[in-house]
C-alpha cells in the first residue's frame, strides 16, 4: 500500500493538469491567481470549482456533461487526486484540472469575480459542536468565497449528513441568502436529475447503508 502510494505521488508530479501547493511559507500568490482561464485553460468561460473532491469523480462528470465550461477540482489528499487526474490524462480532457491545496489556502489561487460556481460533494461534517467553523458551507468559509467569486455567485452542497444539511440552513437564514434548490431527499424529489444523479465512491456507500441524500443550491 505504501509503494503505491509513493508511486501515485511521483506520477501526480507528470501531470501537467495537477497544480500542487508548494513547501514554502508564508505562501505566496500562485502565478494562475486571475488567470486560470486564459493561462491555463486558454478559454473564457464559466469556471466551476468542486471543494473535498476527493477523486474527482463529480468534477469529471460535470466537465464532461457540460464542455462549455471550465472545472478544477480541490483537495489535499494527493492519493485521492491521483485517480482524476489519471482519469483526465486518459480521457485527454482540456476542461478540466486539480489543484492539491488547503482549502484556507485558496485565496492565493483565485482572484476576485473569479468563479461562478462551487460544488462542496460528501465533505466531512465535522460534527463536533468544537469543529463547525471546519465546517465547509460555514459563515467562516462563505466569507473566503465571497472573495474570489462572482455577485450573485452560486454554491451546491450534497451531502449524506442531515446535520450539516442543517446547519448550512441556519448560515443561509442567518445571512439571507437566496435557495434555489432544497431537498432533504434527493431520490425521492423532483429535483433528481442526470446532475444529482451522479455519485461518488462515497455517495454509492452512504446509499447501500440506506442513508438518504440531502442538496442545496444557493446563491451567496
Amino acid at each position: 500500500m505504501a509503494k503505491t502510494k509513493l508511486r501515485r505521488f511521483a506520477e501526480n508530479d507528470t501531470f501537467p493538469h495537477l497544480i500542487q501547493q508548494g513547501k514554502g511559507y508564508p505562501l505566496s500568490d500562485h502565478s494562475l491567481k486571475g488567470n486560470w482561464n486564459r493561462v491555463f485553460f486558454k478559454k473564457d468561460a464559466a469556471l466551476v470549482l468542486e471543494l473535498a473532491c476527493g477523486r474527482g469523480e463529480y468534477t469529471i462528470n460535470l466537465s464532461q456533461k457540460f464542455p462549455e465550461k471550465n472545472f478544477i477540482g480541490i483537495d489535499w489528499k494527493g492519493a485521492r487526486l491521483w485517480r482524476g487526474a489519471k482519469t483526465v490524462a486518459e480521457e485527454n480532457l482540456k476542461n478540466v484540472a486539480f489543484l492539491r491545496i488547503q482549502i484556507l489556502n485558496i485565496l492565493n489561487y483565485f482572484s476576485k469575480d473569479e468563479v461562478d460556481e462551487i460544488w462542496i460533494t460528501f465533505p466531512d461534517p465535522h460534527l463536533l459542536k468544537s469543529r463547525e467553523q471546519k465546517r465547509l458551507t460555514s459563515q467562516r468559509f462563505l466569507n473566503l468565497y465571497r472573495q474570489f467569486m462572482r455577485p450573485g455567485g452560486i454554491i451546491n452542497l450534497k451531502t449524506d449528513s442531515k446535520a450539516l444539511y442543517d446547519f448550512t440552513l441556519e448560515v443561509i437564514a442567518e445571512q439571507n441568502l437566496e435557495i434555489l434548490k432544497q431537498t432533504d431527499d434527493v431520490y425521492a424529489s423532483d429535483l433528481l436529475d442526470d446532475i444529482l444523479s451522479i455519485q461518488t465512491t462515497y455517495e454509492k456507500i452512504w446509499l447501500k447503508e440506506g442513508l438518504k441524500i440531502c442538496y442545496l443550491q444557493y446563491r451567496i
